[in-house]
């Protein structure tokens, strides 16, 4: 049952549209981890040449040398230097091309080891989206390990969400709505489209990157797992993650399934519509988790406004925040079951997206001066029509909301019911 019915009217149920659009990987796939996507069989022919087998026949991306990428960061350079973080550090570097690269050199002490190296590389090079960064190539001389990305000029959202400094404008809220549209987008991709499916794991706002007219990207598959097939309902595996972002179930057991990508997304959304971080330890302690303080709030729509970041200055449409909190909350249900799929909150949050651009001028993308309020439209026939389409989306995600809690209590009470039959 989709989790928001009326926007599922121009799209099949899960299992058919997921079938259809998959493509099978070939039956002779090798032991490392593989991911057949469209075109992934002609992009590797096309780039034999350019990849190193390096023990899968199937890598396309091209190989460089240490010295290639030592020249292309002016031998790493300080003033190179774009990120840095548990995996090693980010660098700005030009190809002899002419060609803007960021290399990822991984510290060989790091998190990210071999293992996550290879994933990293074998993943990004058979998946191809518009929503998931472009792996250019790597180097793997002697013990370095280094991933080269198309660069992204506006770095990660995390750049742009925190600590901005009070002289620069704040993400606007159709920016926002775009860039978690944008995301949600490529876990779609991960979950629907690769066969085997796609987990993610490890969705934050460090690991989505923008480049012009903040077009964002997923990044760092380090972590990424191939989903359950068959007649399988999960993978289990250690924990991996960032601590925030990780679903409760998958915390407790090692559980993991595409629902927990989707958890993680409602935490990256939430952190969009209130400009907190995921775990902030400079605030009061029952401020610190973000999902944690804003639990309270999802119980009653009256106080979703105040869930909204103070930097927006209150520019935004007040129906379309009540609709993307109202999506974070369905995300963030603690039973996975109760979650919807990816592509129910790809079309949810692509209502919001159009409605924001048509009556909301962003600051960031325009040098006129942004509509402070959402209301104001001209035209009085547009307003009544946006009336309408915005009351029948939010009878739909007040169906969608009174489902899962309906779904959460029915599940409970079949547990419990269980449990008493055992005794």
């Amino acid at each position: 049952m989709s989790c928001f019915p009326c926007f599922s009217s121009k799209v099949k149920k899960a299992t058919s549209r997921v079938n259809s659009r998959r493509v099978q990987a070939p039956s002779n796939a090798p032991s490392a981890p593989r991911v057949e996507t469209q075109g992934a069989r002609e992009t590797t022919n096309n780039n034999k040449n350019e990849g190193k087998e390096n023990g899968a026949n199937n890598i396309a991306a091209q190989t460089f040398t240490f010295r290639e990428l030592a020249t292309a960061t002016k031998n790493f350079r300080p003033e190179c230097l774009i990120g840095e973080g548990g995996f090693g550090r980010v660098y700005k570097g030009h190809l002899s091309t002419g060609q803007i690269i960021a290399v990822k050199q991984l510290d060989r002490n790091g998190v990210q080891g071999n293992k996550e190296f290879l994933v990293e590389v074998l993943m990004l090079s058979l998946l191809h989206h518009p929503n998931l960064v472009n792996l250019i190539g790597y180097c793997a001389d002697g013990d370095q390990r280094l991933l080269v990305y198309e660069y992204m000029s506006l770095g990660s959202l995390e750049d742009h969400l925190f600590d901005v400094p009070k002289e620069l404008r704040p993400l606007d809220w159709y920016s926002r709505m775009k860039i978690a549209l944008d995301a949600a987008k490529g876990l779609e991709y991960l979950h629907d489209t690769a066969n085997p499916p796609v987990i993610y794991r490890d969705l934050k706002s460090s690991n989505i990157l923008l480049e012009k007219h903040f077009h964002a990207k997923l990044s760092d598959f380090g972590l990424a797992k191939l989903g359950p097939l068959g007649e399988n309902s999960h993978v289990s595996t250690r924990v991996m993650g960032t601590y925030g972002y990780c679903a409760p179930e998958y915390q407790r057991t090692g559980r993991l399934t595409t629902k927990s990508d989707i958890y993680s997304f409602g935490v990256v959304l939430l952190e969009l519509i209130t400009g907190r971080r995921a775990i902030d330890t400079k605030r009061l302690n029952h401020e610190q988790n973000l999902v944690t303080w804003a639990q309270p709030y999802f119980s009653n729509p009256a106080k979703y406004p105040e869930l909204a970041d103070p930097r927006l200055n209150g520019e935004f449409p007040v129906r379309g925040l009540n609709q993307a909190v109202a999506i974070a909350a369905m995300c963030l249900q603690e039973e996975e079951t109760a979650r919807p799929f990816m592509s129910d909150v790809v079309t949810a949050i692509n209502f919001l997206t159009s409605d924001s651009k048509d009556c909301y001028t962003s600051p960031l993308l325009s040098e006129s001066s942004p509509v402070s309020d959402y209301n104001e439209c001209n035209s009085q026939q547009v307003q009544e029509q946006r009336d309408q389409s915005a009351q029948t989306r939010q009878q739909a995600l007040a169906e969608a909301m009174e489902w899962g809690s309906t779904h959460t209590a029915l599940s409970r009470a079949t547990s419990y019911n269980s449990s008493s039959l055992e005794t």
